[in-house]
């Protein structure tokens, strides 16, 4: 029985997977070393010895080969983090169930270059007890662990750093490991503003992988085990719960990516969540930008008339992704705090549509291209008008292919849907591919200028961030292409 769990758990996570060929991408690439507890031995946190080759390969903490990764059917050291942002100063709470109960330990990381480590180490907790969590609550299909005991309550200091940050957590025999990620925010100018897509992270959280219970916007199990579909998926999730599998979320790499790559060439960051956006909790006059780095898919209305009063006032608008702002969504309370559930009916029974373009006001609106499909296998981004300052001493030329850079999911514009009010428009990319079915499909990359003067850059595929600072997938011409629209941007160009 638990072989078959662990196959529908696995299951489960290549049915996300699909959707993004980058998924998670590495973690941080951490070259120290960190002590667990009492044993003396050293294991990088990132790396699990039993797939470890070469020169990542490290003594293993004890005689089981670990800390290996956590999964959700034996659930041997799951948390989450309440709430995801906070701000120096404020404290926030880790949640976490240890099973068999044991003492385990918090190692707290900020992500960014680090002279190429990709995080550095701030903190740690005492060693804390770890007791078996009650099961999630569950109601049509939504899971929630908002009732769980506390485990930990981090200060945060007021000098810290603000950023994107991972706890790491450890079981003390040194068996086992998860992650919870959390955003160290504030609301102080800066260059550029990094918005979290947290929403779009939760909306594909299957949380518990378990073959039973655990349900996102795409999938939920039936009474068997197996695997449906979105038409069967539940309609509201929580964010009182821990991500599934290695307790990241599914598309936190393009994030990664673009922290790693910026924070090395000392670009002026701020840090949000989504959440913070459509809470209000944003001021968008305090920054020259507003970055979008990975997949953020599910956007809700007070979450877009923030972002297009910020282009009307001037503020530019950075997407580095595709398919951005494709589902619109609410968000309600929980018993644990606001905005702590996050709807989207999608196409399940009769009532209005929940796509943006379908319910009359199409993402094009505000990018000035949008969805139009998956990319089943990478193909070349073409570049194009490649006498444009945007491609200015990048080596990249009319008609070069960058290969692999057209991946995942794409975006286009769509000659019948009206483009934004705008002085100045340019498409930068024009790559032909094929779809699943074999029919020729085409992704675009698009700039304009609006009338405020504010850039709005949408790179048109999944492939853009990794491009950054991904190994194996580093591009220079993507890289230069970058800088030269951000350097322009932070000077009001």
């Amino acid at each position: 029985m638990a072989t078959d769990q662990i196959r529908r758990w696995e299951s489960g996570a290549l049915a996300h997977a699909v959707t993004d060929p980058f998924g998670q991408g590495p973690l941080p690439w951490l070259r120290g070393s960190e002590n667990y507890f009492d044993s003396g031995r050293i294991i990088p946190w990132y790396v699990d010895p039993a797939v470890a080759q070469g020169d990542l390969a490290v003594p293993a903490p004890s005689k089981h080969n670990g800390p290996r990764t956590a999964d959700d059917v034996h659930r041997q050291i799951k948390g989450f983090a309440g709430p995801g942002a906070v701000a120096p100063g404020e404290a926030i709470d880790f949640r976490v169930s240890v099973d068999p109960p044991q003492p385990f330990n918090i190692d707290i990381y900020r992500i960014g270059h680090y002279a190429g480590a990709g995080a550095s180490k701030i903190t740690n907790s005492p060693r804390l007890a770890g007791i078996v969590q009650p099961p999630p609550l569950t109601a049509d299909r939504t899971a929630s662990c908002h009732h769980w005991w506390l485990s930990w309550r981090l200060q945060v200091p007021t000098f810290w750093q603000l950023g994107a940050y991972v706890a790491v957590l450890t079981t003390a025999d040194g068996r086992y490991r998860s992650h919870i990620p959390f955003t160290v925010r504030d609301n102080q100018p800066a260059d550029l503003l990094l918005l979290l897509p947290d929403i779009t992270w939760q909306a594909y959280n299957l949380y518990p992988e378990d073959g039973r219970t655990g349900a996102s916007l795409y999938h939920a199990w039936d009474e068997e085990g197996a695997l449906l579909g979105e038409g069967d998926a539940a309609t509201t999730v929580s964010f009182d719960r821990p991500y599934a599998g290695a307790g990241l979320p599914l598309h936190v790499g393009h994030a990664y990516d673009f922290i790693r790559w910026a924070e090395r060439y000392g670009y002026d960051l701020a840090y949000a969540d989504a959440r913070d956006l459509h809470a209000g909790r944003v001021d968008p006059s305090r920054y020259r930008g507003l970055v979008f780095p990975g997949h953020d898919e599910y956007w809700s209305v007070p979450m877009r008339r923030t972002v297009e009063r910020a282009r009307d006032t001037g503020t530019s608008l950075v997407f580095l992704s595709a398919n951005t702002m494709y589902w619109q969504v609410e968000l309600s309370p929980s018993p644990s705090g606001p905005e702590a559930l996050l709807h989207c009916r999608k196409r399940q029974g009769p009532g209005r549509p929940a796509l943006w373009r379908e319910l009359g006001d199409p993402e094009q609106r505000l990018m000035g291209i949008q969805y139009a499909g998956r990319v089943p296998e990478p193909a070349p981004l073409v570049v194009r008008n490649g006498e444009h300052w945007l491609w200015d001493a990048t080596g990249a030329h009319e008609g070069d292919e960058l290969p692999g850079l057209v991946a995942g999911e794409a975006d286009r514009y769509f000659p019948r849907t009206s483009l934004p009010e705008h002085t100045s428009r340019t498409l930068l990319a024009h790559s032909p591919y094929h779809d699943s079915e074999g029919a020729r499909r085409h992704q675009e990359t698009s700039l304009y200028r609006a009338p405020s003067g504010a850039w709005v850059f949408a790179s048109g595929t999944f492939a853009w961030s990794p491009a950054l600072d991904r190994p194996g997938h580093v591009d220079e011409r993507i890289q230069r292409a970058t800088a030269n629209l951000l350097d322009r941007i932070c000077k009001r160009d």
